[in-house]
């Protein structure tokens, strides 16, 4: 802590001027900043720990209508098939990436029920990898209709019909029930 010595003029009771030297404490400017910018780091930190998984899986219900769209106007445009890579794909000339959060993973976990209306989908393989990569044709069909995203506690259901119009629905945990995303 940095001491500021402050002279004070005072006249005593002569009339004469006596000075007196008066110590103030306080904090100096680089003090305070230094203080501020641990401050802002450690906080920082602590919000990346115990950031929400539901926010991860909501930046992909927000990414991924928006890719999927790009990738259609693409491949009409090109008149080639146009990939929509989830997770770290590798990239080319026709791949539209998904950032994906290590704690999103693929499939519906067994105590989320299936969407109201909705026949158990196809799975072509165990993992769900072969789903990581949806190829959206000129036409906007895509290689598979169903995918399903989880963070343990809530689900992303994402259906695409033949005519490329794309479904988001979203299983909220705290009120049991499947919403549109």
């Amino acid at each position: 802590m940095a001491t500021l010595q402050i002279v004070q003029n005072t006249r005593d009771a002569k009339g004469a001027f006596v000075s007196k030297v008066r110590a103030q404490l306080g904090v100096t400017l680089v003090e305070t900043s230094l203080t501020l910018g641990i401050l802002g780091l450690l906080s920082v930190a602590g919000l990346s720990l115990t950031r929400a998984p539901q926010v991860d899986l909501t930046a992909i219900q927000m990414e991924l209508p928006a890719t999927v769209d790009q990738a259609k106007v693409l491949a009409r445009a090109s008149g080639r098939n146009v990939i929509v890579a989830l997770g770290h794909p590798e990239l080319g000339p026709d791949i539209l990436p998904v950032k994906m959060s290590s704690r999103v993973k693929w499939g519906k976990p067994s105590h989320i029920p299936l969407p109201k209306g909705m026949d158990a989908p196809t799975v072509a393989d165990t993992k769900g990898e072969a789903h990581a990569k949806i190829t959206i044709t000129p036409r906007h069909t895509a290689t598979a209709t169903t995918w399903f995203l989880n963070d343990g506690t809530d689900a992303l259901c994402m259906r695409l019909s033949g005519h490329g119009r794309l479904q988001l629905l979203r299983w909220r945990d705290s009120r049991k029930a499947w919403v549109r995303a």
